[in-house]
């Protein structure tokens, strides 16, 4: 028996919350659990979650957070949740619980769960359900009424989805959030919730690379709406080049963000890192305490690197 558990971080999305519930109550695999956890919200938020749980057989559970959180520990202190959650409701040897996260204002295709929960036990099969295991797929961006702008978000910004071992990850997020699905075994990992990580999606993508397997499927599974209320959206390549060749002294600082982030990584699981991962991480926590020469060493011994040649020197440019 499997049961998902999508975490749903909220924030006034009255505009779209409807349709994107509608989306996950019309999927194909029936035997989830949608936690939603609303930051504040002053709309129509959670009159819109109400009218949908009562519709939802009690598969909806709703809670407003006291205080302002921002998005990324709204969704983390939320995957705590709802593995509580999941071992209250069910004995622990009686499901598999997988987990996922959902924006407020996508819509999901009606196979997202099924094809994305398939990739997940297939290479739990591979690599042992005992190993943490994120698979994330591609997406369709869409615009504000769901027309198709482009067929494939991590082409369009010329993510390279091949270079997914920790020292990539330590230097570049390639997952998107909204279509993440990990394991318990990852999910038990989050044993501190981190106050320095650039995005919840990107702690994931770390600790499954630092612990165990990350998998990338590539097949859109929703479609990725953008709007003018996008925390983190998409931006096309070019607009990426015009963004960092303008801004090098501001990349700077997003680079020092990287490297904050591994520090703490560091800090919560050195002691249970194998030897080469945590010299890895190490070096990246420090990787800005070095000469000039030795920077862009460290980056080019360990793999500390983008997708693409523009990035890269980019990369070289601002060390």
């Amino acid at each position: 028996m499997d049961r998902v558990h999508i975490i749903m971080a909220v924030y006034n999305g009255a505009a779209y919350l409807a349709e994107q519930i509608m989306s996950i109550r019309k999927n194909t695999f029936t035997d989830w659990v949608l936690w939603i956890f609303d930051d504040g919200s002053s709309d129509e938020t959670e009159d819109i979650i109400n009218r949908q749980s009562a519709e939802a057989d009690g598969r909806i559970h709703y809670m407003k957070n006291a205080r302002n959180k921002g998005v990324t520990l709204n969704f983390l202190e939320g995957i705590r949740t709802a593995v509580t959650g999941a071992a209250d409701s069910i004995p622990v040897k009686a499901a598999e619980n997988y987990y996922m996260f959902c924006d407020q204002d996508d819509v999901w295709m009606p196979d997202k769960i099924e094809k994305t929960l398939k990739a997940v036990k297939r290479n739990e099969k591979r690599y042992s359900k005992k190993l943490p295991l994120a698979v994330f797929t591609d997406a369709l961006i869409a615009d504000e009424k769901l027309k198709v702008i482009n067929p494939s978000f991590h082409k369009s910004n010329h993510l390279n989805t091949g270079k997914l071992d920790l020292p990539h990850i330590l230097m570049e997020n390639k997952l998107i959030g909204c279509t993440v699905m990990f394991n318990s075994a990852l999910a038990d990992k989050l044993t501190v919730i981190p106050r320095n990580a650039r995005y919840h999606d990107w702690w994931i993508g770390l600790l499954g690379a630092a612990f165990g397997h990350l998998v990338y499927l590539p097949a859109p599974t929703l479609y990725y709406r953008q709007h003018g209320e996008n925390v983190v959206g998409n931006q096309d390549f070019h607009a990426y080049v015009r963004k960092r060749t303008a801004a090098l002294r501001e990349q700077k600082k997003v680079l020092y963000s990287n490297v904050t982030q591994a520090k703490e990584f560091y800090d919560i699981y050195r002691d249970s890192l194998s030897k080469d991962k945590k010299m890895q991480v190490y070096a990246m926590a420090h990787l800005m305490e070095k000469n000039w020469f030795y920077k862009r060493y460290q980056c080019l011994r360990f793999g500390f690197l983008k997708s693409g040649l523009v990035r890269n020197a980019a990369l070289m440019l601002i060390l």
